[in-house]
């Protein structure tokens, strides 16, 4: 997009991470053959390039990834605490030293910028590590009881979206209360997934701890389903949580969903109109918008709409679209053609029920699945885009004239993940954060996350909390 100042080039090597041509499962501390055989192709988005040939796992594959992780099971659950916090511990080290590799093989296979990847997915995963596994032997002074123990074996369901970091989200806490593990990631980027089971060999995790079964949707639907599986965490679309909700119901598994979001963005008059902008883009357009608790709902008050608009236009029209690799990068590539048919439908159903749409002058890249940053006014509680997830660079601008409205129409969606509010009155960021119905609130700022910090939804979003004590809670026996 335009600039006074053009930018250099400035692209990150890939010759740092070597992608084999093909990987297997990873059960029981083996890369193995799907027992049908079953292989697909994963591609970069940025490129539509084929990266590798990952085996699909099948029914007879996630029976004997469970049956390792029970097996493994008890051994580590009766390991104590101090002795499964050096595998953590380890673990999180790799990761800070495989950082770079990491980074750009995240980028390669998702299509977020490079300076996401290293800038916050990394160092959030290490981060998770390296938090949960200094609860490994406190678990008696959790909150929870005294002596809680661990669940059993761990079905994992990830998204494409922050691949490594939904893999520590989920696995982090389940290792450091003693649970085993069997992680299906998402079917659009398997490999930093199969990379993290070669950091699990490099650590010297106990065989069977960790299983890693890359597949599309029955792979996940027969993990959830298998009989021995004591726990199901997933992170994706609602219609998917609806689906496992079903499955589970009427079992002993314990299970914790983390859906969809359609975040309210709130700014008020007195808000600091710079640093709200700089709130607004980070909270719908990093990682190109494809966020469970993106801000993709900006509510302003009237009497500030034209000018914080203003700004917004000519923040966006800064924003550098193109090679996610290259440093300077703002926006990336869609995840998926999937994906970006989705987007793009989405908006045009905005468009045809009246709302108006804006995109900065923005070339795309020929190959690959590429989307410019749009921005919707005139736009209802009504709208389509108003009320149903894009998961893309899309924001949808309403305004309201006092508090009041502000709340009601933040509330007036069937999600519940995320919320930010964007004032210089502690009172009212206060007063407001305590009626809106959402699992996390930001104030003054957006999409900043922490380990040590619960993070979960409400009604369609989901249930149950990931992060921080709280999500210790959903891998014990309490």
């Amino acid at each position: 997009m335009a600039s006074a100042f053009e930018y250099a080039p400035a692209p990150e090597s890939r010759a740092v991470v070597d992608i084999a041509p093909s990987y297997g499962l990873f059960i029981d501390g083996e890369f193995t053959e799907a027992a049908d055989g079953r292989v697909f192709k994963t591609v970069s988005p940025a490129s539509e390039e084929v990266l590798s040939e990952i085996a699909q796992a099948g029914e007879a594959d996630v029976d004997r990834a469970v049956k390792a992780a029970r097996k493994a099971f008890e051994k580590w659950s009766a390991l104590p605490g101090t002795e499964r916090a050096k595998y953590l511990f380890r673990i999180a080290r790799i990761v800070q030293e495989r950082s770079r590799e990491l980074a750009v093989l995240e980028t390669l296979d998702n299509g977020k910028p490079i300076k996401e990847t290293r800038d916050a997915d990394l160092p959030l995963v290490a981060a998770h590590f390296f938090y949960y596994a200094g609860w490994a032997d406190k678990l008696d002074h959790a909150g929870f009881g005294a002596n809680p123990r661990p669940l059993g074996v761990a079905g994992q369901v990830i998204p494409w979206n922050f691949p490594l970091l939904m893999l520590a989200w989920k696995i982090a806490p389940a290792l450091a209360t003693g649970n085993t593990v069997v992680l299906k990631p998402a079917e659009t980027t398997p490999l930093s997934a199969l990379f993290f089971a070669d950091i699990c060999r490099q650590a010297g995790l106990p065989k069977g701890v960790v299983n890693i079964l890359p597949g599309y949707g029955d792979t996940g639907a027969a993990l959830v389903a298998h009989p021995d599986v004591n726990k199901v965490a997933f992170t994706g679309s609602t219609a998917v949580g609806k689906q496992i909700a079903k499955t589970v119901a009427g079992t002993r598994k314990k299970l914790t969903l983390e859906l969809g979001g359609k975040g309210a963005n709130i700014v008020f008059d007195d808000a600091p109109i710079d640093q709200a902008v700089e709130g607004i883009v980070n909270g719908i357009f990093f990682n190109q918008g494809q966020v469970c608790c993106a801000g993709s709902r900006l509510l302003v008050q009237e009497s500030i709409q034209d000018e914080l608009l203003d700004s917004l236009k000519r923040r966006l029209s800064t924003l550098r679209l193109g090679d996610p690799l290259d440093k300077n990068t703002d926006i990336g590539a869609i995840n998926s053609e999937e994906q970006l048919t989705r987007i793009t439908s989405l908006v045009e159903r905005g468009e045809a029920e009246g709302a108006e749409r804006w995109s900065p002058a923005c070339e795309l890249p020929t190959s690959g699945y590429w989307f410019a940053p749009t921005l919707f006014t005139n736009v209802t509680q009504a709208h389509t885009i108003a009320r149903d997830e894009i998961f893309g660079p899309v924001l949808s601008v309403l305004s309201f004239r006092t508090p009041d409205e502000a709340v009601a129409k933040a509330n007036n969606t069937q999600y519940g993940l995320s919320a930010g509010i964007w004032t210089e009155k502690g009172s009212r960021i206060l007063a407001v954060a305590n009626k809106l119905r959402a699992g996390v609130v930001w104030s003054n700022t957006f999409n900043k996350f922490d380990p040590t910090s619960p993070f979960g939804g409400y009604k369609e979003s989901g249930f149950g909390r990931e992060g921080g004590r709280h999500g210790l809670e959903a891998y014990l026996d309490v």
